[in-house]
């Protein structure tokens, strides 16, 4: 994923390196560039639920020692943490320039867990990250922790996927 300071054209831009090559494309303003039409907390939360179970190989399974969060990995290793209880959020992996940036950038966007904080965020449904950045942001964590995979586990993961 690579970042785009300034404008999202490459001539005028600053590139942030990243995994995967995709774009995450920041205005001038800071701000990551589009919109969603306003959503509830609830349905944010349902959205980036559904997201995160759609991902090929995620796994999602219950905590057993708090309710209303929800454990999701791939191949057996995590990529979020899921809570629907008292504060509706999702912690997410992500490269450590990245999440200084978002830090920066969203008053919802922190660290809430014992998790390495340059290498996990956690991102509040009821704050100013737009829907659409939340599962970006957690398509991004997928993608870093399937980048890790072995090469068998890469070739279990395609075959599921088929």
């Amino acid at each position: 994923m690579d970042v785009w300071r300034g404008d999202p054209e490459p001539s005028t831009a600053f590139l942030l390196p990243a995994a995967h090559g995709r774009r995450y494309c920041l205005g001038r303003d800071g701000r990551c560039l589009g919109g969603a039409p306003h959503l509830s907390v609830s349905q944010r939360a349902a959205a980036v639920k559904a997201a995160l179970e759609a991902k090929p190989g995620a796994v999602g399974a219950p905590l057993a020692s708090a309710k209303g969060v929800v454990i999701y990995k791939v191949m057996g290793k995590m990529f979020a943490i899921l809570t629907l209880r008292h504060i509706e959020s999702v912690i997410l992996k992500c490269a450590p320039h990245l999440a200084e940036i978002l830090r920066e950038q969203y008053a919802g966007v922190g660290h809430r867990s014992h998790l390495d904080r340059r290498f996990w965020i956690s991102v509040t449904f009821d704050a100013d990250v737009p829907t659409g950045e939340i599962e970006r942001l957690a398509d991004y964590s997928y993608d870093l922790v399937c980048a890790k995979l072995t090469r068998k586990q890469k070739a279990e993961l395609e075959a599921l996927s088929r």
